[in-house]
């Protein structure tokens, strides 16, 4: 399984623990739409949440160091995003991610 679908697996499952274990320490994540930028703590928690499922994911690229992925991201608000994702990897774990989303109808 790639880097980018065991990512998919445990944000869909709100799996923390396994969010903690494919996220880097030092692990950025870009959210261009907001301009924030959030830790690897930041994530854990958020997955654990179960905030987000995502759908429709598509891997673009993906190899030892990056990888590119399509997705639609629906939250538990109701809200739906088109969200186009790069990854960088460090040690097989993901160490830096930037999305960039665009709104869909509820």
């Amino acid at each position: 399984m790639s880097i980018i679908q065991k990512l998919v697996k445990v944000v869909n499952a709100g799996d923390a623990n396994g969010a903690k274990e494919i996220i880097h320490d030092d692990f950025k994540f870009l959210l261009h739409a907001s301009g924030k930028t959030l830790s690897k703590d930041d994530v854990v928690k958020w997955v654990g949440m179960k905030d987000v499922k995502l759908d429709k994911e598509r891997i673009l690229f993906e190899n030892n160091e990056v990888g590119f992925m399509h997705a639609i991201a629906s939250f538990k608000d109701g809200n739906k995003e088109a969200v186009m994702s790069y990854y960088k990897f460090k040690d097989g774990k993901i160490v830096h991610q930037e999305t960039g989303a665009t709104k869909l109808q509820k």
